[in-house]
């Protein structure tokens, strides 16, 4: 292959320079190059029944996911009995972070499986049995009296499971759901996948509710902190049909096509199939595509966690602002709002020239609004804690009202590819940013609040827990401006304009080094060395 090299203009010498690239430079140029004149989708249809598919998959699984969540402190009294309540709640919370941790673990599984080797429609199928048998499975599971040490160890088992399983749907239902969708309309649809996510969380709430007014505290205690897990089984059928009227991904399809002619010349070569995985991670591009969506999404996981799953702790428990009914009331109206704005937010992302467009507006807002909101909490106000979150969950909304289409275009230039880069990459976000916020959040509350003293009054400490969130929307819009490339950047002219800006990095470290050399040489002349320059 013919060496590419970067020509570059030197005006002291009225002549042309050449700067050789490295092996792995001319790798991910080549793959550059190859990602942005990649054909686009037209394989796009806006079918009904793959979105409905992802919607009701969504709920599904993050009904079950969270469902354990809100029953923690009866489950922790079923299983770790010997525990004072604050261990068996924080047993209970170490069960619920043994399956965020196997969710990078289920995005490489269920990623080879939506990529290579069954598809996206019958990847989400199994992600729906995997989490369905465990679920029930734990709402028949024999408490620690009647089965002593073996109760909690199946447990986590069951959790893990779990886990699994959620590693792989939500980035299912993104594929199948955008890949399905015309150009036009991606990130309306993507948006009310992401939505229906959160909607499972509103359905688990009030499953929970209902049985906690139904049934009397001893009971819930005793065994119908159960019936939320039963509660599955009446959703499976109906999920399950839906799933089955879906059409497989026609982009998928053809690249699987392709990728098995390609297999079948590596065996005729005796070339190795490599996982997907492997594939992805071989690739220079790809790995930057990979820490740049990371980089990304460590915003807007923390952020949402820190307002709607932390800050209620925060204002209720930590700072004693408001009640906990009141501030659950609060965070319930807020994800009610959210939900509303996210899909708003999903259809506008579709009018802007570039997707990430509106993304670097609200990761602007994130980064004035995250410390603003914990000013605001200091007003001791009801109407100034739910202005502080609406300005907020704005900002946040119009980031991640488009991010699930972002995320597959990211990808969508190598099908055999996209169901494991976006399952990767969101799970691996989620987990080290999201899954951690709560406890990262709460260390740096008491460390504000060392700061404060006994200054009841002082302002700035309480900032601390926002700033750490403006820090990381920091690092999201580097990575979104400098690190990460988009089929978008074509026809806005970014791809120019980042061309033309490395063409001058180039031409400036050349420079730099003929002045380190001329420098060096006027340095010889002076001190009298025997240095001679080397001719021509």
């Amino acid at each position: 292959m013919q060496n590419i090299v970067s020509q570059v203009p030197d005006a002291s010498l009225g002549s042309t320079s050449t700067l050789p690239l490295t092996p792995e430079e001319e790798q991910l140029k080549q793959e550059e190059e190859s990602f942005y004149s990649a054909h686009d989708n037209k394989h796009g249809d806006d079918n009904i029944w793959g979105l409905l598919s992802g919607v009701g998959g969504n709920v599904y699984e993050w009904y079950d996911f969270a469902v354990y969540g809100l029953l923690a402190g009866e489950i922790g009294a079923a299983f770790f009995p010997d525990s004072s309540p604050e261990l068996q709640l924080i047993n209970s919370f170490g069960v619920y972070l043994a399956a965020y941790l196997m969710r990078p673990l289920g995005a490489v599984l269920f990623g080879e499986i939506g990529d290579r080797i069954a598809g996206r429609k019958n990847a989400l199928v199994f992600s729906i049995v995997l989490i369905t048998v465990p679920s029930v499975i734990m709402g028949l599971l024999p408490t620690y009296e009647m089965w002593g040490i073996t109760a909690p160890i199946l447990l986590v088992i069951l959790r893990m499971f779990q886990g699994l399983s959620v590693g792989g749907q939500l980035a299912g239902s993104y594929v199948l759901s955008v890949e399905q969708s015309t150009a036009s309309n991606r990130g309306f649809r993507g948006s009310i996948c992401d939505a229906s996510s959160v909607g499972g969380f509103l359905l688990a709430s009030g499953v929970t509710t209902v049985v906690r007014h139904t049934f009397s505290s001893e009971q819930v205690q005793n065994w119908a902190w159960r019936v939320p897990f039963w509660f599955s089984l009446l959703l499976a059928p109906a999920l399950y049909f839906i799933v089955k009227q879906s059409e497989e991904s026609k982009l998928w399809s053809e690249r699987s096509e392709q990728k098995e002619a390609e297999n079948i010349i590596r065996e005729q070569e005796n070339e190795q199939t490599r996982p997907a995985v492997v594939d992805l991670l071989s690739s220079p591009f790809n790995r930057r595509q990979l820490a740049g969506m990371i980089g990304v999404m460590c915003a807007t996981t923390s952020s949402f966690y820190i307002v709607f799953l932390w800050s209620p702790v925060y204002l209720s428990h930590l700072r004693g602002l408001v009640s906990e009914a009141n501030a659950d009331l609060m965070n319930f109206i807020m994800v009610g709002i959210y939900i509303v704005l996210l899909v708003i937010s999903g259809k506008l992302s579709d009018s802007f020239p570039h997707r990430m467009d509106p993304m670097r507006i609200g990761l602007t807002g994130i980064v004035v609004a995250a410390p603003v909101m914990f000013g605001m909490y200091e007003s001791e106000s009801v109407v100034g804690i739910v202005l502080a979150q609406l300005q907020f969950i704005v900002c946040l909304a119009i980031v991640h009202g488009g991010l699930a289409a972002w995320e597959v275009e990211l990808w969508m230039a190598d099908p055999s590819l996209s169901f494991t880069g976006v399952a990767i990459g969101h799970n691996v976000a989620s987990t080290v940013f999201g899954g951690t916020m709560p406890l990262i959040a709460t260390a740096l509350f008491y460390f504000s609040d060392d700061l404060a003293g006994d200054n009841e009054d002082a302002l700035l400490p309480r900032l601390i827990p926002g700033l750490y969130v403006s820090m990381l929307a920091c690092i999201a819009l580097f990575s979104i401006s400098f690190v990460i490339r988009h089929p978008h950047d074509v026809r806005t002219g970014e791809k120019k304009l980042r061309d033309a800006y490395h063409e001058d990095e180039r031409r400036r470290k050349r420079r730099a080094k003929k002045k380190k050399k001329k420098r060096k040489v006027e340095l010889a002349v002076v001190g009298g060395g025997s240095y001679l320059p080397p001719t021509t």
